[in-house]
């Protein structure tokens, strides 16, 4: 067996970067760029109002001031005022160069047919957002690596651009073993129980904008070798749950080896997921999940995700960590290192009830897991600890 961070020191090493592509930037969702995307234009592309009111210029505040233009947000006319003068601006409208301050409406008064400014707090330049504020022309607006989110969508729309360069996001595959699995919505029989692990998996990848295929296989050596063959042929990453023990009808390990797997580490000092197997191929990257539930989340979460975002050419692949104080004492037995799931509000973290490698009512309420070394037994109530972010 191996430590954690050597198991995920295999994974870093034997991951490699997918093929680039372009997409349309509108769907470049959970993407990571493959390259830095520099400004083509300016943000904003002129000085631009933040809000409805009056653009005049400072040195005018204190006497009244006729107001000559109204300018709507999409104006490109060239407006321009002189001394004692203003317009009415509205929010995104173009403030004219001839201005430099924008009051906003409810701190005006018209009287006599000629504006009031009433806002004692207004300084120079007040409430106008600079040519360039946000970017400059010419400048990196995101950075290579960088993961798309709704906000970098609309970020790369607003710069005009249509077309990222991306990561493929790798084609992926999982099979569930076991001849005890039944889906959700048929009666069980004594001896059986509901398949969850495909589900569970299928929306963590989904989480990370990935669709897999999935394959339910009995515990059959023939059934288990062939559906593993047609997986490596059609897959970057072929994620299996299940059957990966040594029990006479645990038949992954030696269908992966006949299908020509190279094992690059089997089992890991840890609990949940001693029985975590990592392999691959030329061209496929391989993992075999413990059946558990619980421990094949957490084998996911820990190493499935981290090669899954080295693929997509993430610059931090691994569970964003923070260092908080446990709320209570927690024993455990030294030898393994362990994930607990646990709950955090960021101040401190707690150990949740429910612990085993099968539990997923607290997995279901966890935000975080507690990593605690092989040789910790007891983690005293107060005492620092390393907290891994869930997604």
């Amino acid at each position: 067996m191996i430590s954690v961070q050597e198991a995920k020191n295999k994974v870093i090493e034997n991951t490699n970067l997918s093929r680039i592509i372009s997409v349309n930037a509108s769907e470049a969702l959970n993407y990571y760029l493959a390259e830095d995307v520099v400004a083509p234009v300016s943000i904003p592309l002129f000085n631009q109002s933040a809000m409805d009111g009056y653009a005049f210029n400072f040195e005018d505040i204190e006497q009244p001031l006729a107001v000559v233009e109204e300018v709507p947000a999409g104006d490109t006319r060239e407006v321009s005022v002189v001394k004692g003068e203003a317009v009415r601006i509205f929010t995104g409208s173009r403030v004219p160069d001839t201005c430099n301050t924008v009051v906003m409406q409810e701190l005006t008064e018209i009287v006599n047919g000629k504006l009031l400014v009433k806002d004692e707090g207004l300084k120079l330049g007040g409430n106008i957002r600079l040519k360039g504020n946000q970017i400059q022309e010419g400048s990196i607006a995101l950075k290579k690596g960088t993961k798309i989110n709704a906000g970098g969508v609309g970020f790369l729309s607003a710069l005009g651009l249509t077309q990222v360069k991306v990561h493929e996001q790798p084609k992926v595959i999982i099979i569930a073993t076991g001849s005890e699995l039944i889906k959700p919505g048929n009666e069980l029989l004594d001896g059986q129980i509901y398949e969850s692990n495909t589900f569970m998996l299928e929306a963590a990848l989904k989480d990370m904008g990935i669709q897999p295929a999935i394959v339910v296989v009995k515990d059959d050596k023939a059934e288990t070798e062939r559906v593993i063959s047609e997986g490596l042929r059609n897959n970057d990453l072929v994620l299996l749950s299940g059957g990966i023990s040594v029990g006479d009808y645990d038949f992954v390990e030696g269908a992966l080896e006949k299908n020509g797997v190279k094992p690059i580490f089997y089992k890991i000092k840890q609990k949940p997921g001693k029985p975590l197997y990592f392999g691959k191929t030329d061209k496929v990257t391989v993992f075999a999940l413990p059946g558990n539930p619980a421990a094949a989340l957490s084998c996911f979460y820990e190493y499935v995700s981290i090669a899954i975002k080295l693929m997509l050419g993430s610059l931090q692949p691994e569970l964003s960590k923070l260092t908080l104080p446990i709320d209570r004492t927690y024993n455990k037995k030294a030898g393994r290192a362990n994930f607990l799931k646990g709950l955090t509000d960021f101040k401190t973290v707690t150990p949740l009830e429910g612990q085993s490698s099968d539990a997923l009512q607290s997995f279901s309420l966890a935000n975080c897991l507690i990593f605690t070394s092989e040789e910790t037994a007891t983690i005293k109530e107060g005492e620092l600890v390393e907290v891994h972010l869930l997604p």
